[in-house]
């Protein structure tokens, strides 16, 4: 019996590795769509930002125009920015709720009793 229980052991182990390795790929390729996505993204605003210079260089020069549309872009990643570091510091490295069990099983195995 106890051969058997390690064979089906083993097996449900080898089969968990096989649908892990399985559902990695598939996350992998799902990442290298959103990378190429983010690039087809990253051309767009840069084409824009091309278009809106050239638009305002027809009704002032050339460099005013580039120049308004960089100080565009500064004030959108400030924006991002300034969003994202409130963000971060709302974020904390240590799980609390981990810590917690943590501590209440570390009680429970000196006072099992309680």
């Amino acid at each position: 019996m106890t051969s058997d229980l390690q064979t089906l052991f083993r097996q449900e182990v080898e089969l968990a590795k096989t649908e892990i390795r399985e559902e990695g790929t598939k996350a992998g390729k799902a990442a290298g769509m959103y990378g190429g996505a983010g690039f087809g993204g990253y051309m767009v605003a840069l084409f824009l930002s091309l278009a809106a210079v050239f638009g305002l260089a027809n009704v002032m020069d050339a460099g005013w125009a580039a120049l308004i549309v960089a100080a565009v872009w500064a004030v959108i990643a400030a924006v991002l920015y300034v969003m994202g570091r409130s963000r971060m510091r709302e974020v904390s490295p240590k799980p609390e709720q981990t810590v917690q069990t943590l501590k209440e099983d570390a009680q429970w195995a000196r006072h099992p009793t309680k």
